[in-house]
């Protein structure tokens, strides 16, 4: 047989990682040590400050984004509020607008009914004027063919009281009243 050397198994074969070994174990805690020192010292303060930075920064942003919303509240009640007044002042001036044309649409219709009853008691008086008018005519008509018819039935002329009194009696003889208008009957 061959000879079989001695030696640990363990450091032909790479195991020597995995075996505690108290020196490697007191470098690596003391480099350890040293690291965390200097990493305490250097670089966790600029971290940290980074950091505090970053979170001053971003409080500084929640604080300003809460201020916009804030204003932006403010600004939108104050919208809604003037939306509310527009409104209402646009429906109070139709409401206006509408009594306005309602009163203008009663004043009109008053004034023309006032023209038109303008209208017909002017035309009222006419008609009883001229029916006056055709009256008196009529009358002089009647008492001038009374007079003629008189004379020639009588061949003779009629002095002026022997007219009068013929007239008289041939006019309350005659129904006028046919002829006058309904309010004067």
């Amino acid at each position: 047989m061959a000879a079989v050397s001695h030696l640990p198994v363990a450091s032909s074969s790479g195991s020597f990682l995995i075996t505690p070994n108290v020196g490697l174990m007191i470098w690596t805690l003391l480099l350890f040590g040293i690291s965390m020192y200097i990493l305490w010292k250097l670089a966790f303060p600029r971290i940290s400050e980074a950091l505090d930075r970053r979170q001053h920064a971003i409080e500084e942003s929640i604080d300003h984004a809460e201020k916009v919303r804030r204003d932006a509240d403010a600004l939108l009640d104050e919208y809604r509020e003037r939306l509310t007044e527009a409104r209402s002042q646009a429906e109070e001036i139709l409401d206006r607008a509408r009594r306005t044309g309602e009163a203008t649409e009663r004043s009109a219709t008053e004034h023309a009914e006032q023209r038109r009853e303008q209208l017909m008691e002017q035309t009222r008086r006419e008609i009883e004027t001229e029916t006056r008018r055709a009256i008196q005519e009529i009358r002089r008509e009647v008492a001038d063919l009374t007079v003629m018819a008189t004379e020639k039935v009588t061949r003779k002329v009629l002095g002026e009281e022997d007219q009068r009194r013929l007239v008289e009696d041939a006019l309350s003889e005659l129904d006028f009243s046919t002829l006058a208008p309904e309010d004067h009957r």
